[in-house]
């Protein structure tokens, strides 16, 4: 069974059996119950619904049946055609649109695809949307619209438009970058970040050495989670090409991986800390992470004499949070920036733009300035339990015990000590228990893990 039902969207692997894995059918319910929702909220006006894809070889044909149940519900539609989640997102509030579904499964492989849900501010569905979503479906509490009610299609291509927004932030300074003479190197992994990352590059003046995997066909030619073990031709291209700095993207372009000029990774959480300590050095303000992010990120905030705080884990989460104490920058340590100057979504584009102005502006190499951050590094482990495991009473047991410690458990239960921390949560789908640890190396995160892990099964 491959069909994952979350607040966050629908994904699943293409074809089979409707209800166990991503059919046409279960296409056609989600989207439906998606647009009663829009629908209600519109209370009798005309409802429009922008709808972007990334460059599976499945998007073709979900994004045909996405748009026609939308028109058949009586929404009209812009399609944007192949485009980033970021992109995406823009074109909502561009449009004035009441909401907005990307059809992207981003990391996962070639034969997933998902439904990623937006509201008006085209950002992600709140938990209680999210959960009538799911129970339209469930219920299939949906009425198609007449005839004379039908919706209709528009076609629009938003990415120099998202590209241009991008450009003429206050902190990107595209004539410090073309002066630099930066070189660079990508890999797109087959799909839409092949479009819109040369486009970009042009327009800062920045010479592109080499591209891997530009071309976007959805048939990915690596695993495209953008994590060391899936980046060794990049790195070794970057090495060999004496590249100034290459960005890797996932499928959807919403994550940024930075290869330093060596030929080695910045890492993934490296990502936000290297934007917010640029953004911070000119706008103060908080910043925001999810609790499974570096401390890194609350290191370098605090230098610069700002707040730092730790949402849980998700998207919808870190921009509530972001939200609340107003923070300048934030973002998710898989690579995942958000800067609320442009919107409030992960953007790769925006991550880019912000890590070019920063080489320029500093004169400095990535491994300068990696040099010069807190240094870090997260071990992640799981522990696998039977289905019959009291997960709750496990994690309660484990706070309990080192309760004379800092602890968070907005999400699951995080411990923080005074030079590491090890986050434990349980997955909604499986039986396990997810345990991310951090400390200053990486065999004393290991090791700490390993101690949790142990308390954990001396438990069960």
């Amino acid at each position: 069974m491959s069909l994952i039902k979350s607040i966050s969207g629908i994904r699943g692997t293409i074809g089979g059996k409707a209800g166990d894995n991503l059919t046409p059918i279960d296409l056609v319910r989600f989207v439906s119950a998606y647009a009663t929702i829009i629908k209600q909220k519109a209370e009798g006006r005309r409802t429009r619904v922008v709808v972007g894809r990334d460059a599976r070889v499945s998007g073709q044909m979900v994004r045909d049946i996405v748009c026609g149940t939308l028109v058949g519900m009586g929404i009209d539609v812009t399609d944007i055609g192949l485009a980033t989640t970021p992109t995406t997102e823009i074109a909502v509030t561009e449009e004035k649109a009441d909401g907005g579904i990307i059809i992207t499964a981003s990391h996962n492989p070639m034969q997933w695809n998902a439904l990623k849900m937006l509201d008006s501010k085209g950002e992600f569905l709140t938990d209680k949307v999210g959960k009538e979503v799911l129970r339209i479906a469930a219920e299939e509490a949906f009425e198609a619209a007449t005839v004379e009610e039908l919706g209709t299609v528009v076609e629009r291509d938003y990415t120099d438009i998202h590209i241009e927004k991008a450009l003429k932030l206050e902190l990107v300074d595209v004539e410090a970058v073309r002066k630099a003479k930066l070189t660079v190197g990508i890999d797109t992994v087959n799909s839409v970040g092949g479009i819109i990352l040369p486009r970009l590059f042009e327009k800062m003046g920045v010479e592109m050495k080499f591209g891997l995997n530009t071309e976007a066909n959805g048939r990915f030619a690596h695993n495209p989670e953008p994590i060391p073990q899936n980046l060794g031709d990049i790195c070794k291209a970057v090495k060999e090409s004496k590249t100034d700095v290459a960005f890797v993207v996932d499928p959807d372009v919403d994550r940024l991986a930075i290869v330093c000029e060596d030929g080695e990774l910045m890492g993934e959480e490296y990502t936000i800390v290297s934007v917010a300590d640029y953004v911070l050095s000119h706008t103060k303000g908080s910043t925001v992470s999810n609790l499974s992010s570096s401390r890194a990120l609350r290191d370098v905030t605090e230098k610069h004499g700002c707040s730092y705080t730790a949402a849980a884990v998700g998207e919808v989460n870190v921009v509530t949070e972001m939200r609340r104490t107003g923070a300048v920058i934030g973002g998710e340590g898989n690579g995942g920036v958000i800067y609320p100057a442009l919107h409030y979504g992960r953007d790769a584009i925006v991550g880019i733009a912000l890590f070019l102005t920063l080489m320029a502006k500093s004169g400095k190499k990535p491994t300068e300035l990696k040099a010069g951050y807190p240094q870090y590094v997260i071990s992640k482990n799981r522990i696998d339990l039977t289905p019959d495991t009291n997960v709750d009473a496990l994690l309660s047991r484990i706070k309990e015990s080192y309760k004379g410690e800092r602890i968070t458990d907005i999400d699951g239960v995080k411990i923080d000590f005074a030079d590491s921390w090890v986050h434990l949560r349980k997955s909604n789908t499986e039986p396990i228990i997810r345990i991310y640890a951090e400390a200053h190396s990486e065999g004393e995160a290991e090791k700490l893990a390993a101690r949790v892990k142990e308390e954990i099964k001396s438990l069960v």
